[in-house]
């Protein structure tokens, strides 16, 4: 944007205006470069006129924490100029961005000849970002709390289950041994598969609740997954009264075949819930490109409620549920994330909902 158009120069009389425009200095920044760090001296003023600018805290092992974000039309480091003290947080250019600079000297004294009521407006535009910023800032500590419980949860299901699952799990073999029988044989694996999978969960929400999500990738098909998925889920779907529809293609990629079982469970999962026990449809279905193998999981539900959908990946959020974290399709993107690919979805009010997967088949 031109830097005369920018909503800092309307504050001002158009000779004042003219006169800032005149002395500011335009900068371009690159990807990930820093415009200042956290306690430097407050020397300017910044114009974002293209790109963005993000605002971080350093937090434990050095590391940073995003607390606000300036994008075209906005300023920033007014704050340091105005009471003389050190710069409250990082700022880093998010990708080509153009900002124009005003030494502090001279908007101090712009300042003291600006009408009273240009300042007013300053002063409201520079409240406003405080309250988002601090509304931010508190989110994302509350959201930090919440995370190191679950993960101190979770790590005391692991420890407690572990003795059951053991004992569960060398029944089913005993089991096996007794009876040789086709059907008992069959039974018995599916609920070692079952144990494996419950542990393999518990473990995936503490991989979240830490921040990571280790992958053991190797080339699989999916048409062997969503053969894998069926089967454990089969009973769970008959219960449910949910008819389960494959259109599964030969697709080879490589990812970790568990993870991937996960995002289906999560989503399916969900789409089960809503369906409320009147039962219904889902499909699973695999395409591929050149360089993609896209999975779509629709299912012909009530839809995602409008309240939730802007934030549907995020931690926490859920509707209209007596049980669950909220945690679910936040761990489903989050694995997507790992595996360098992209989800999507579409929802229509009583209409149902589309999940759209993409996943590289190259490693990345």
């Amino acid at each position: 944007m031109d830097l005369a158009s920018h909503q800092f120069m309307s504050y001002f009389e158009p000779e004042q205006a003219a006169h800032l425009c005149q002395i500011a200095v335009l900068e371009s920044f690159a990807e990930e470069t820093v415009v200042f760090e956290e306690g430097q001296a407050a020397d300017f003023l910044y114009l974002v006129l293209e790109g963005e600018v993000e605002f971080s805290k350093r937090i434990d092992n050095n590391k940073y924490q995003t607390v606000a974000v300036a994008k075209a039309d906005d300023f920033f480091g007014e704050l340091g100029v105005l009471d003389g003290e050190p710069r409250s947080a990082r700022a880093v250019a998010a990708g080509g961005s153009t900002l124009a600079k005003i030494c502090s000297e001279e908007l101090i004294a712009a300042l003291q000849f600006a009408k009273g009521s240009s300042v007013l407006q300053m002063f409201s535009f520079i409240i406003k970002n405080l309250r988002y910023t601090t509304d931010r800032y508190v989110s994302q500590f509350v959201h930090k709390q919440k995370m190191v419980l679950v993960g101190e949860m979770v790590s005391t299901i692991i420890h407690d289950f572990k003795s059951p699952f053991t004992g569960i799990k060398l029944a089913s073999e005993m089991l096996k041994e007794l009876h040789p029988d086709e059907e008992t044989q069959e039974w018995c694996e599916l609920i070692q598969l079952q144990v494996q999978r419950m542990l393999g969960m518990a473990e995936e929400v503490l991989e979240f609740s830490r921040g990571s999500s280790m992958l053991v990738k190797k080339p699989i098909n999916l048409i062997q997954t969503l053969r894998k998925f069926e089967k454990l889920n089969r009973v769970y779907f008959d219960a449910a009264k949910v008819d389960l529809v494959l259109q599964v293609a030969e697709v080879i990629v490589e990812a970790d075949e568990n993870k991937i079982l996960r995002v289906l469970q999560n989503l399916v999962g969900n789409a089960v819930e809503a369906f409320g026990g009147r039962g219904g449809r889902v499909e699973l279905t695999v395409t591929q490109t050149e360089e993609w193998a896209k999975i779509k999981i629709y299912d012909n539900g009530p839809g995602i409620p409008q309240a939730i959908q802007d934030k549907l990946f995020e931690p926490f959020v859920t509707y209209g549920k007596r049980t669950g974290t909220g945690l679910g399709t936040a761990i489903a993107k989050s694995i997507v994330d790992a595996h360098k690919g992209e989800i999507t979805y579409e929802s229509e009010d009583q209409k149902g909902t589309t999940f759209y997967i993409r996943l590289p088949k190259i490693a990345r």
